[in-house]
């Protein structure tokens, strides 16, 4: 799962109950529209994310209407764990990359500087 794509089921699941629209989900996540929407569309697609227009405003006919998403139950249900798992993976590899060892001059470096 790319970061794009946890950024958009991030700020879908901090409001499972409401769905967002376009505008909404790129300031949440930072994203460009041409970004936006074939991570929803591909969220769409494995049925973890659904959508629907909003019915036409009758006080202002000339805004376009809104397609709002969110999350299916499947998706619901899916999402922390497919976010845990991709956070767990980061997190090991940035814990192995730290523990990796050090050139020899770093050690020494490190070792005499503790000393003092």
């Amino acid at each position: 799962m790319t970061k794009k794509t946890r950024a958009v089921l991030s700020a879908l699941l901090a409001e499972p109950d409401k769905g967002l629209y376009g505008l909404e989900i790129y300031e949440r996540t930072g994203l460009m529209p041409g970004t936006t929407y074939p991570v929803l569309l591909r969220l769409q697609t494995a049925g973890l994310v659904c959508s629907r227009w909003e019915d036409a405003d009758p006080a202002n006919p000339c805004r376009p209407r809104r397609r709002y998403y969110q999350l299916t139950d499947q998706g619901f249900a899916a999402a922390p764990a497919k976010l845990a798992e991709v956070t767990g993976l980061i997190g090991l590899l940035r814990r192995w990359l730290r523990w990796m060892p050090q050139p020899a001059a770093q050690v020494a470096t490190s070792v005499t500087s503790a000393r003092n």
